[in-house]
């Protein structure tokens, strides 16, 4: 059973309305309570209305109550998390190194929740029939694109990862019909991705996104829409690190998904460049 409601709803708080807000939060401090409710018995516990229980499970992404329900029950059966665990002045090394596994861990896990699975199975199908995709990311999330391409080079798939937003433009104006922009930013709001997003979005180009989950300008512009989970993230700048893992992982699952929809010939592409790197190796030895 997928899981992950409570996860969703800890992710959308901050950006719900008031009327929906109120609702969501009874749910967070009440799951237990609130997965025994019909639409009209939650709605009178939370001074709500029906309807503003609806407009909540459309808001977090959700076909209705029922399946919201379905992914909190399935939450409430698993063990607690440990959640994430901040770092203090002078820690020692051992302990840091166990609470960066934690946090990393904790992350993963964060992202799988809240993966919508059409949404991934549509971006999958979108790279695998693209001749071109092009990955733009600016700073760190400019590594993150530039591990994609290099993963779709391996198979035989051109792209690119430029972070130059005028060869970017140069890219989509002069796009192929079924070439796909891929924007990531964890933000959702970095100007140089929501630009170039907006600009493949008026060439009529395929578009996709990789950013925290919720709302954001540049997954508004996306046709597939993909997130990690960013709501119980520690203060300290160790959050980034777990965050760009999560962007690293969910890049992974496009790329394993891919391949196991062309098996064999990814299984043959792979072979030949791990030859070809090979080749390199034995001739610098020499």
């Amino acid at each position: 059973m997928i899981s992950g409601g409570l996860k969703i709803i800890e992710n959308m708080l901050g950006q719900l309305p008031e009327s929906e807000r109120k609702i969501a939060q009874y749910i967070l401090q009440s799951p237990h309570d609130a997965v025994n409710c019909t639409v009209s018995e939650l709605a009178a516990i939370t001074e709500s209305s029906g309807a503003a229980v609806i407009r909540l499970c459309k808001s977090l992404g959700f076909k209705g109550f029922q399946e919201l329900k379905i992914r909190i029950i399935s939450d409430l059966g698993k063990p607690v998390e440990q959640g994430y665990r901040d770092f203090e002045r002078g820690e020692k090394s051992e302990d840091i190194v166990q609470k960066t596994l934690s946090n990393s861990i904790q992350s993963l896990r964060d992202s799988v929740e809240v993966i919508h699975y059409e949404e991934l199975k549509k971006a999958v199908q979108a790279l695998l029939t693209a001749k071109n995709v092009h990955f733009f990311g600016i700073g760190a999330s400019h590594i993150i694109a530039t591990d994609a391409q290099q993963k779709l080079l391996r198979i035989k798939k051109s792209s690119t990862a430029f972070s130059d937003t005028h060869l970017v433009a140069t890219l989509i104006a002069n796009a192929e019909p079924d070439d796909v922009l891929f924007g990531i930013s964890f933000s959702g709001e970095t100007p140089e991705v929501i630009n170039v997003m907006a600009l493949a979005k008026e060439q009529g180009m395929k578009t996709i996104s990789l950013t925290k989950y919720g709302q954001s300008s540049v997954a508004d512009l996306a046709d597939m829409k993909l997130f990690t989970s960013h709501s119980a993230e520690a203060p300290f700048r160790s959050a980034a690190t777990s965050s760009r893992l999560a962007q690293l992982f969910m890049i992974d699952i496009l790329f394993l998904c891919m391949a196991s929809e062309q098996f064999e010939e990814t299984v043959d592409y792979i072979d030949k460049t791990r030859g070809a790197i090979q080749f390199l190796k034995d001739r610098s030895s020499n």
